[in-house]
């Protein structure tokens, strides 16, 4: 391993590794297959980008999206790594195969869809491969949240050099998830790593959906640098993005329906920028790595405790404080038991305990985070501190009867009628509807009255995210399979009544204001840092993070000597910017 920490500090810059890289690259270096279970922001391509450039040959990246390859191929080109990508896009193919061929390949990125043809495979027979790396490897499993069937075909090509380590990294994989790609990818059980699953640099808070837009502009102004807000429909991302922007920060929209250059373009400028907000389908985050994401917003429940595990994750990868907040409705869960019902039968069991634990998620009056990684098997204490239920704890308050009197009325209507007119129901509003009907003779009419009313909205929200309500396709509410206990009085029924919220000012949501103290070098070193991006057309985080431009406002290192002992100042970046970050120090001696 002192061959390892020497090349850690000579092309990344650091002295040292981070949680268990080292043990993986140690197992890497070893020639042992390993699964490695990280998360998101834990360095995970550290682990096979630093063994590529110590063992004879190329390391085969297999990884799910063309822009997370280009987004790392940048990467691993500003320290000094020779790498290149194999894809449809790319029209350097024909250099790319000869780069390969004659050995001057550290790291070769591809798709699943192209490394399972014979055209790829009969290219690395002509070469040398060190290393195969599989990127994203929860999309080998059925059970994983984001199945693709592509990578099922990976195993034939990994068994064809039985003698090649295989290294698959994943940062969102249940016990069950992890065990079928160590079977899927003939990794042997020994060879599994949990890093563990906590992000504490990121503050989690869940909030019903009350006015989304308001509710996400509030977010926006007081959380300084660049956002990610999850929408569920395309159209939703234009209408957000629209809204937005009234906050006075840049907006784009970003999704599948886009013209492929729009989409492009937005996505470049979100990249390449220290304050943008976009607007995205959920598929958007898989595809980069930008590191100073501060906040993610959803603004509709995602598929899974998974998906939200690595769509949050996508915020605060550089280690900053950032913050991720779920905004949600009852309609949410309908349309995802409507989803559930219509996936391959044999998979409907697993999607809806899927959806059943991301409703304890929401409706928990405990620690969210607690929540989150006992879901993946750990076993935390019982507060974080760093969620909105720690710092604020709810009020949990007995609603068991007024959920038995909403059920009631759902019933005596005949499940036909939608929450507003239930609600009329129980609180005795006459309407010409319920005279017509003749629902102001039932028993259920007007039993509702004083500080239980308040409660009807949501207890209603509770019921169907317990599956005790569904919406049927016109907007009615019928029974659901969770109903009847409820009605018998064999489960209780306690509503979480979030703490009334108090506007913050601007910067004090959790996330981290990239210059705390006020330092005007650091400013001045960014200023420098956005020059030297727009010059070399990368994005300022390639050249360097904020932390790495804290510390040297902090030490004001005056020779390059003295700079390459900052930490992620490795020997490429100290050639290519070292002399143009000293003059700026030198300017405020």
């Amino acid at each position: 391993m002192t061959a390892a920490l020497d090349t850690l500090h000579r092309i990344f810059g650091f002295n040292d590794f981070r949680g268990v890289q080292g043990r993986v690259v140690d197992r890497v270096l070893a020639g042992q297959s390993t699964l490695a279970v990280m998360p998101t922001g834990a360095g995970k391509s550290l682990t096979y980008q630093l063994p590529a450039t110590m063992l004879e040959g190329t390391c085969v990246v297999v990884s799910p999206l063309i822009a997370l390859m280009h987004d790392q191929l940048r990467a691993a080109e500003a320290v000094g790594i020779r790498a290149a990508t194999l894809t449809s896009v790319d029209q350097n193919r024909a250099e790319t195969r000869g780069r390969f061929l004659d050995g001057e390949l550290d790291l070769l990125y591809i798709a699943p869809e192209r490394a399972s043809t014979s055209d790829f495979r009969e290219l690395l027979e002509r070469g040398r491969v060190a290393l195969f790396a599989i990127d994203e490897a929860h999309c080998v499993s059925e059970w994983g949240h984001d199945f693709r069937p592509d990578y099922r075909l990976l195993r034939p090509l990994l068994d064809r050099y039985p003698d090649v380590p295989r290294l698959a990294l994943t940062a969102t994989a249940d016990a069950h998830t992890r065990a079928d790609i160590l079977d899927q990818l003939g990794i042997p059980q020994d060879g599994l790593i949990v890093a563990g699953f906590d992000r504490p640099n990121i503050r989690y808070a869940i909030s019903p959906r009350d006015n989304t837009t308001r509710q996400i502009a509030d977010l926006i102004a007081e959380t300084p640098g660049p956002g990610i807000v999850y929408a569920q429909t395309r159209a939703g991302t234009e209408k957000l993005a629209e809204a937005l922007a009234k906050t006075g920060r840049p907006t784009r929209a970003y999704h599948a329906g886009l013209d492929p250059e729009v989409r492009a373009r937005n996505q470049a400028d979100f990249v390449a920028s220290e304050d943008m907000v976009i607007c995205a389908t959920v598929a958007f985050g898989m595809g980069i790595d930008k590191p100073d994401v501060r906040f993610v917003a959803h603004a509709g429940l995602p598929k899974s405790i998974e998906a939200y595990y690595q769509e949050t994750g996508r915020a605060g990868r550089d280690g900053d404080p950032s913050v991720a907040h779920l905004f949600w409705g009852a309609e949410d869960f309908a349309k995802a038991r409507q989803r559930v019902a219509e996936v391959e039968p044999q998979r409907q069991a697993g999607e809806r305990q899927r959806l059943t634990a991301l409703a304890g998620l929401v409706e928990t009056t405990g620690c969210r985070r607690a929540v989150l990684l006992r879901h993946f098997g750990e076993q935390p204490g019982e507060v974080c501190g760093n969620c909105d239920n720690c710092l604020n704890p709810p009020m949990g308050t007995e609603a068991t009867e007024i959920a038995r009197k909403f059920l009631s009325a759902v019933f005596r209507t005949g499940q036909l009628f939608g929450v507003g007119y239930v609600e009329d129901i129980l609180l005795g509003k006459s309407s010409e509807r319920s005279l017509i009907n003749g629902h102001e003779n039932l028993s259920v009419f007007g039993i509702v009255d004083g500080e239980e009313a308040a409660l009807i909205r949501p207890v209603a929200r509770a019921l169907q995210a317990r599956d005790a309500l569904r919406a049927n396709p016109h907007g009615g509410l019928e029974f659901g399979p969770a109903a009847r206990a409820i009605l018998k009085g064999e489960v209780d029924v306690t509503l979480v009544l979030p703490p009334k919220r108090e506007r913050r000012r601007k910067g004090k949501a959790g996330a981290a204001e990239a210059n705390p103290v006020g330092d005007p070098l650091f400013e001045a070193l960014r200023e420098r840092r956005r020059a030297l991006a727009k010059e070399g057309g990368v994005p300022p985080y390639v050249i360097f993070h904020d932390s790495v431009l804290r510390e040297m406002a902090s030490v004001r290192p005056g020779t390059l000597d003295a700079l390459s002992r900052i930490s992620g100042v490795g020997a490429r970046k100290l050639d290519a910017y070292g002399e143009a970050f000293l003059s700026t120090i030198r300017e405020f001696e």
